[in-house]
């Protein structure tokens, strides 16, 4: 009998992702970033067709798409290779060659708003302000540029602008957890909030006639939905969730009804908010997390959304409530059955801190006994119920996937976000360690069979954790993390230096860089006795190949097992997918050569 071969790397990882979208004004189309040719481009649906086509041969990742209002053009931001220097540049509706518009090498722009008549640009940039970012607005039809402002003490992004152009809103970004937003209207620059020297941030928000609606935690853990007259100068709360904190918002006018997408963890809710009364209204979700909503003009509302056994697709909610998919992105080669969810798990930590995580446990048939601990990245993120294929790969090979959300993560409110400002390498690493061992006393995973893989700050945690902890993992993966976060903090992004000091902690303070020191993995080099594979991209701005560099060399001086991967064409993640195939086919076989006879 014929038999068809188990799915492996290459069908997993062949599974498309879509990072963003955008809407038509006439709701006739979409437009959104994907990788459907093997590499990042943006592509276009006709709405009630449903087969995509090609807009753009750029073969980067767009970081923004928007369509002109009156229909002339689709502007779009690309990088290259993974570098974050995003130049702007218009493409025919029909697709085909970029028309570059604002361009500076090396430099960055990040688009806010078109004017309704299509003619001006609204965005920001680090080309001229390289800490602190300016604010534009660029005339196509004059090929003319304003300063709106000049960022100064903390980068400050264009957020939103009014829809008869009076007036502006700015976040000014001090940290993950201190974004303060001010409302520019002639001379005159007001905050949103009541106190823009208390420690809260602001976030999604959008003009409502002669009001901003947004959210905010301004006063509580977990933010709320909040409005601000632009007449009085008025702010007030309007609805809070009952538990969870509000995200994204969006608002159909025409309507006076609001969209709020409400984390709870590694969960996302959905709530319609009538704008005349605001009172609030739970409605069905598509999938488990909300990675991303738009309004249509007809009141419809569009989101991207996924779940731990399905990838990203486009949804459409009719105003009759009904959703319906645009898009039918799925994984090659696997039923979903054949895919494995996660259970969610909560315990206390070393401390009793309350901790959540992510537990997805191998089908017995395939089950090996090893556990994969992943220390997600960030450290101000989390780990949430999408999908990872790299995670159902390596469920498929037997290995049981162990995901903690450490303090210091997102979606748990404020306090428990802020955990991690200035320790990186205590209360974290602690709670990973308790996380372990909590996993081993409920029967879950084999002390003697784990594993250790983590990306980025979860690359710094398992440096960490095989430096000061190596007895727990038969081998360790680090992918782009850095290792030594004096050198991390003077090689960032410069409109990041702004925000290290309260992020991390100040270089140059005696106290600080004693603590920094000892939070570095490359301090406990003695420690990294287990077989270590590194995987780095040479374009990574943010964790830069010095780093990784860095450790790899450390460690081959002590005669340390090291196996080191850089990849020249990939940034802070990889983009390109036979890169992502190619990087996590290695770590699977990796594990396996190290697994126990």
């Amino acid at each position: 009998m014929i038999q068809i071969p188990k799915p492996d790397a290459e069908q997993l990882f062949r599974t498309y992702s879509i990072t963003s979208f955008a809407v038509s004004k006439d709701e006739s189309r979409i437009a959104f970033s994907t990788n459907l040719s093997g590499k990042y481009n943006v592509w276009g649906i006709d709405l009630g067709q449903h087969y995509p086509y090609p807009l753009t041969t750029q073969d980067q990742t767009p970081a923004y798409i928007r369509f002109d209002p009156v229909g002339r053009y689709i502007l779009v931001g690309f990088d290259n290779d993974g570098d974050e220097n995003v130049q702007m540049y218009l493409v025919s509706p029909h697709g085909g060659a970029l028309q570059p518009i604002r361009t500076a090498p090396g430099r960055r722009h990040y688009l806010a708003s078109i004017s309704d008549d299509g003619h001006r640009i609204y965005y920001c940039s680090d080309k001229d302000n390289h800490m602190y970012l300016n604010g534009y607005v660029y005339d196509l039809e004059t090929d003319s540029e304003t300063i709106l402002y000049e960022g100064a003490k903390a980068p400050t992004f264009l957020a939103d602008v009014a829809k008869d152009e009076s007036s502006f809103v700015t976040f000014s970004t001090y940290a993950n957890t201190y974004v303060v937003a001010h409302v520019h209207q002639g001379d005159q620059r007001r905050c949103l909030t009541p106190d823009e020297g208390v420690v809260h941030v602001v976030s999604s928000l959008q003009y409502v006639g002669r009001q901003i609606v947004f959210t905010t935690n301004y006063g509580e853990d977990d933010a709320y939905v909040a409005r601000f007259d632009l007449d009085t100068g008025e702010f007030e709360r309007v609805w809070k969730p009952e538990r969870g904190g509000a995200e994204q918002l969006v608002v159909h006018e025409p309507g006076n009804v609001a969209y709020v997408s409400v984390s709870y963890g590694v969960r996302d809710a959905l709530f319609q908010i009538d704008l005349r009364t605001f009172e609030a209204t739970p409605i069905a979700c598509p999938a488990d997390v909300i990675a991303e909503m738009h309004i249509g003009e007809s009141g419809a509302l569009y989101v991207r959304a996924m779940r731990d056994i399905a990838p990203s697709n486009l949804y459409v909610r009719k105003p009759d409530g009904s959703w319906t998919p645009l898009t039918g992105n799925r994984v090659m080669g696997v039923a979903e059955s054949e895919l494995v969810p996660a259970e969610v798990v909560r315990f206390p930590s070393y401390d009793g801190l309350e901790l959540e995580a992510l537990w997805f446990q191998a089908n017995p048939a395939l089950a090996n006994g090893y556990t994969v601990v992943w220390p997600h990245g960030g450290p101000q993120a989390s780990e949430r119920k999408t999908f990872r294929p790299f995670f159902q790969f390596l469920l498929l090979r037997g290995y049981n996937v162990f995901a903690p959300n450490f303090r210091g993560s997102s979606d748990y409110g404020a306090k428990f976000m802020k955990m991690v400002e200035r320790d990186w390498g205590e209360g974290p690493r602690l709670d990973m360690v308790a996380s372990i061992e909590w996993l081993i006393r409920q029967g879950m995973a084999d002390r003697s069979r784990l594993f250790l893989v983590g990306g980025s700050y979860g690359g710094y945690m398992t440096l960490l954790l095989h430096g000061r902890h190596a007895d727990y993992f038969q081998a360790c993966v680090d992918i782009f993390g850095p290792c030594n976060l004096i050198t991390f903090a003077q090689s960032v992004p410069d409109h990041w230096k702004p925000m290290m000091k309260q992020w991390l902690g100040d270089p140059d303070d005696p106290a600080d860089r004693e603590r920094l020191i000892q939070d570095s993995p490359i301090t406990y080099l003695d420690g990294m006795t287990k077989p270590m594979l590194v995987i780095q991209g040479a374009n990574d701005p943010r964790v830069v190949q010095a780093e990784s560099d860095q450790i790899v060399a450390a460690l081959r001086n002590q005669g340390r097992e090291v196996e080191y991967i850089v990849f020249p064409d990939e940034g802070h993640g990889f983009m390109k997918k036979d890169n992502e195939i190619a990087a996590y086919k290695r770590i699977v076989d990796f594990l396996d050569e190290h697994r126990l006879p």
